[in-house]
């Protein structure tokens, strides 16, 4: 039996009330546990199924990374009704992240802060979890198709990123349908100077070679917000002649605005920033990317409801994902979403 969405929507916001009230970190952790102790399902749900760089994705609606970086809910987030799940970010060796706290609420701006730190059991563990639940490229035995976000260790030198992001390339690519290279994360000392065209040419020169290799598996590139106009100009005609996929488009942001005043406190934490602040940015940077290159765009940051997915998809984006929005509206958005598109 289907539950009708205004159901789903009032039942998931009655249960945020008393999940707010735990400390978001371990809520998260908690949640992602309780999810990956779910029977596995393999049914997508399918709705306006487009396919991208050879994929072909059940429906334009998925799950950003960061939200189950290491693969433990993988199994059931078609069962929300996602038409993809992008896992990580994962790095070629673990690490723990930054010191907690490190989430934070802004409930009455309906946004979030972050600055995990890519917190993750490495890329190779996460290969051999999904291996252990069957995955592999191009089977769809989690329902759906799924992208692994890739990041740079954090003890690794920039001037040695590029091997360090083809150990995780290497790692993933039997069980990832498409690998996303995160350059955007704030929350990595340096990384979002690899955005910059010179620096994005060599490292991604090296990862679309070594992925054509590997049966051509795609490449898309996670681009932040902050990125001004010159440079995104420059550096998106680097992730095309490079042979990129596509880009994801966008990280959280490093800017404050739009935070209520209840949630001043949150303007001194460091970190990214998302939820219903980012909308009106994460949509112009959609914009401007689509207006500049041909490459499919994946669009992500700040929808919160079903029109902005709406307004994401006249700007140009392909496909989307939702991370924040999936935290305070819950898999309501996820149909919501699909059903303003087939209305």
């Amino acid at each position: 039996m289907r539950i009708p969405t205004r159901l789903l929507r009032d039942g998931y916001r009655l249960a945020r009330t008393g999940l707010f009230r735990v400390d978001p970190e371990v809520v998260h952790e908690r949640m992602i546990d309780a999810l990956g102790a779910l029977p596995a399902t393999r049914r997508a749900v399918e709705a306006d199924p487009v396919t991208i760089a050879g994929i072909r994705f059940p429906n334009r609606v998925g799950l950003a990374a960061g939200l189950d970086k290491d693969g433990i809910a993988a199994r059931v987030w078609a069962r929300f009704g996602f038409g993809f799940a992008e896992l990580g970010t994962v790095t070629a060796r673990p690490q723990p992240g930054n010191e907690r706290p490190r989430l934070f609420r802004g409930p009455a701006s309906r946004a979030i802060v972050n600055r995990m730190g890519f917190n993750n059991a490495g890329a190779e563990a996460l290969a051999a979890r999904l291996r252990g639940y069957g995955a592999a490229r191009g089977n769809l035995a989690l329902g759906i198709p799924i992208g692994v976000s890739i990041g740079k260790t954090k003890v690794v030198p920039l001037e040695e990123s590029t091997d360090d992001y083809l150990t995780s390339l290497r790692a993933v690519a039997p069980v990832a349908d498409y690998v996303a290279v995160n350059v955007s994360s704030p929350n990595t000392p340096g990384l979002r100077s690899l955005q910059a065209a010179a620096e994005m040419e060599a490292l991604l020169t090296a990862i679309t070679s070594a992925a054509a290799t590997l049966n051509d598996l795609p490449v898309f590139v996670k681009l932040a917000p902050d990125l001004d106009a010159a440079a995104l100009a420059d550096t998106l005609r680097v992730i095309s002649a490079c042979g990129a996929a596509g880009v994801i488009a966008t990280n959280t942001t490093l800017s404050r605005e739009g935070l209520a005043g209840a949630d001043a406190a949150l303007r001194s934490e460091a970190g990214g920033l998302s939820g219903a602040p980012l909308t009106a940015r994460a949509l112009a940077f959609v914009e401007r990317v689509t207006k500049k290159t041909d490459l499919p765009v994946i669009g992500v940051g700040g929808i919160m409801a079903p029109r902005d997915g709406a307004r994401m998809f006249d700007a140009g984006a392909a496909l989307l994902q939702l991370y924040t929005g999936f935290i305070y509206e819950g898999p309501a958005l996820v149909r919501g979403i699909q059903e303003w598109g087939a209305s």
